[in-house]
């Protein structure tokens, strides 16, 4: 069996209950084992890919998601903004780009765009792609045009959480269905965009919800090509405020398994990351984490700032994952001129797998 298909078999759309089940209950070591075992078949283990994530709208949004500041059910002193001119973001875009982002993401609060912001963030998704960065946007539900018109505009990934497992997402959000974000995530997979989903750990939920989370994830058409693993940030005002604190161990047993359920897929550690340690960054990276937002702010909530991410990153021996601007075609011929050459392997580490 050639590499890539056995790279492809470990790709599954299947799984089922009781085999997530079985990964969450191996012991941490054997756990973290595997995952880094298949990390290093689809990765570089040493780069991790890194985002800046501007927030274009805040605020006011009508939606009730129990963790989320920006909700207009809840008072969280958070200062209601209207979009942002598109010179605004294009600026903060070029600093993004300065400062080693490779990807630069924009998000709005809202249930869904309205056609008369559209040609906005239309020209925002333009004028980002021109500056060399890859472009994502979450902006609530999409409908097929509004998809489609993200995608004429050049918009690479579309980020849409899935939040939770579908039994416990009631509790979490009455506002919008279940179904309704799965419809939005095929309608930007019809569109021809990639896709951003994953979920939000530490909201209450039992294990076996953060199971039911990643199998639906998993078990998609087609996975995700960045999964973002949240931790809860309470915030005050927030009905989750004074939800208890997650085992920090539990967190990294889940993105170890995402890690082995979506292998090919980029795993975010994302919010949360200013309440972990060093030693808990450095345990989610070999965990298979390999994608972080990068920046002082994550839309509402503080993250590291670049400073210190530089500097965890040296001591880690690692370095952010490059962004590949070459055609298939090209890159295979890369590799194949130095498979002639008899480079060191070291320098085809199946980079046509990165996004």
């Amino acid at each position: 069996m050639s590499a890539t298909a056995s790279k492809t078999k470990l790709i599954r759309h299947d799984w089922t209950y009781d085999e997530v089940k079985t990964l969450f209950d191996l012991p941490f070591n054997d756990l973290l084992f595997q995952a880094q075992t298949i990390h290093r078949q689809f990765f570089n283990p040493n780069a991790v890919q890194t985002s800046t994530l501007l927030s274009i709208k805040t605020g006011a949004c009508p939606e009730d998601c129990k963790y989320c500041p920006q909700s207009g059910h809840y008072n969280t002193g958070l200062e209601k903004e209207k979009l942002l001119a598109v010179e605004r973001v294009l600026e903060k875009a070029k600093e993004a780009k300065q400062g080693g982002a490779s990807r630069f993401c924009m998000g709005a609060a809202w249930k869904h765009p309205r056609e008369k912001d559209m040609p906005y963030v239309l020209e925002m998704v333009k004028g980002v792609k021109a500056l060399g960065l890859e472009t994502c946007m979450t902006l609530g539900m999409l409908n097929q045009n509004q998809a489609d018109q993200l995608a004429e505009a050049g918009l690479d990934y579309y980020n849409h959480n899935l939040d939770t497992s579908p039994e416990f997402y009631g509790n979490i959000i009455t506002t919008r269905t279940y179904q309704d974000r799965l419809n939005t995530l095929g309608n930007v997979r019809d569109a021809g965009i990639k896709v951003c989903s994953g979920g939000i750990i530490g909201m209450g939920e039992t294990e076996t919800d953060r199971i039911g989370l990643l199998a639906q994830l998993a078990n998609l058409p087609q996975q995700p090509e960045s999964v973002p693993i949240n931790m809860l940030v309470k915030v005050e005002g927030t009905p989750l405020e004074n939800v208890e604190d997650l085992d920090p161990i539990e967190f990294i047993k889940t993105l170890a398994v995402a890690r082995i359920m979506m292998p090919a897929s980029h795993v975010r550690l994302s919010a949360g990351r200013e309440q972990m340690s060093d030693e808990m960054q450095a345990l989610a990276f070999f965990a298979g984490a390999n994608s972080i937002f990068y920046g002082e702010c994550l839309l509402t909530t503080a993250n590291p700032e670049k400073n210190k991410d530089l500097m965890l990153f040296k001591r880690l021996g690692i370095k952010p994952e490059q962004r590949i601007e070459k055609s298939d075609e090209e890159q295979t011929s890369d590799i194949l001129q130095a498979i002639q050459d008899k480079q060191n392997n070291e320098l085809f580490y199946d980079a046509a797998q990165s996004q």
